[in-house]
């Protein structure tokens, strides 16, 4: 076979798992905003090298732009190989993209092919590759999702992470939103991704459950964040089966204390998000809760949230928008110590 090896995205769909490496050559800011999963990033043109070509281009003219944009890829190629690639054997078999499959990926992967490598190149690139998940995701996904529903502070989250553990097929949409799903649920020490990898990160799961096996799930808003759930599963996880997940008021405020000890540390970020609720409750109202924070009385604090601002929401919304409720399986978790989330995560598999 004659290498480098021109392939669509539906032949490299097939064996993406197999290949020894997916190397995305375009520039660290195009990689950070998507890439194909497992990838990595060899750019070609970093983000101020490929600025200055495409200056260039417009500017001067193409001939010039291609006689410094050469030099850069060439001494950038070269930098790859001894720190990536040096080691690699005969039979190493990387696949290499870049946004439409044009000259950054076939410099990469005509010198890795003269090198005597077996080299794929994505023809269409990433751009082929985005296609092929937008399209995916405007399908229902054909599976059985379990729902787990519950007002805040109820344990969904930590019984979906055990239900991992245990080897149970989970699709835990606020981890791969890095955002715990509420207007208080933002990571500070980590941002969320952007809407596109949000999205390849949710065709990533997908596609690697198995159809014969239920996919658990939390009950979701559109929105995880500043996030939008693909409408396709939305409207499948608002048509599936229910769990109806309860703790006592009392374990729900440690457990929300212990997942929020952040806003216990900086009780100034916690007000600037009670700002958001001004609308909702009242000046007066935000005012009060944000001297709560300030004088420390977080768990008060973190009660009358509870009773007066998420479980009104959440008892408004989960008829409504979650068909099955009131058919759900009833599943009442006893504390929050991790023996209560075993037993919880076992029962479930077992049914």
């Amino acid at each position: 076979m004659k290498y480098p090896q021109i392939i669509g995205f539906d032949d490299a769909l097939l064996q993406l798992d197999r290949f020894d490496a997916i190397i995305d050559v375009r520039s660290p800011a195009e990689f950070a905003l998507d890439h194909l999963p497992g990838a990595i990033n060899a750019p070609v043109l970093d983000d101020e090298q490929r600025i200055r070509v495409g200056t260039m281009y417009k500017q001067v003219n193409s001939f010039e732009a291609k006689k410094v944009g050469a030099a850069l890829v060439a001494k950038n190629i070269a930098a790859h190989i001894e720190a990536l690639w040096l080691d690699k054997p005969r039979e190493w078999r990387p696949l290499i993209y870049c946004w439409r499959g044009g000259n950054r990926s076939g410099s990469v992967a005509h010198i890795l092919a003269k090198i005597g490598w077996p080299v794929a190149q994505l023809d269409g690139g990433y751009k082929a590759f985005r296609a092929h998940v937008n399209a995916a995701l405007e399908q229902a996904p054909a599976l059985h999702f379990k729902v787990i529903c519950g007002t805040t502070g109820s344990g969904k989250s930590r019984l979906l992470e055990v239900l991992h553990a245990h080897g149970a097929q989970v699709l835990d949409l606020e981890q791969l939103a890095a955002h715990r799903g509420s207007v208080l649920g933002n990571l500070p020490s980590q941002p969320q991704p952007s809407q596109k990898a949000f999205e390849t990160a949710i065709w990533h799961a997908l596609r690697n459950f198995d159809p014969a096996l239920p996919v658990f799930v939390e009950s979701e808003s559109k929105k995880v964040g500043n996030l939008r759930v693909p409408a396709a599963l939305m409207d499948t996880m608002r048509a599936s089966d229910c769990i109806a997940l309860t703790l006592s008021r009392e374990n729900r405020v440690r457990l929300l204390m212990e997942d929020y000890a952040h806003f216990t540390d900086s009780p100034a970020s916690l007000n600037e998000q009670l700002e958001h609720l001004v609308a909702l409750h009242g000046r007066e109202t935000i005012k009060r809760w944000q001297a709560m924070a300030v004088d420390g009385a977080m768990p008060v604090l973190v009660e009358e949230l509870l009773a007066d601002h998420y479980d009104p929401a959440y008892l408004r919304s989960i008829d409504r928008n979650f068909v099955k409720f009131a058919q759900a399986l009833p599943l009442e978790l006893p504390d929050i110590d991790a023996e209560a989330f075993h037993h919880a995560a076992l029962s479930l598999m077992a049914r």
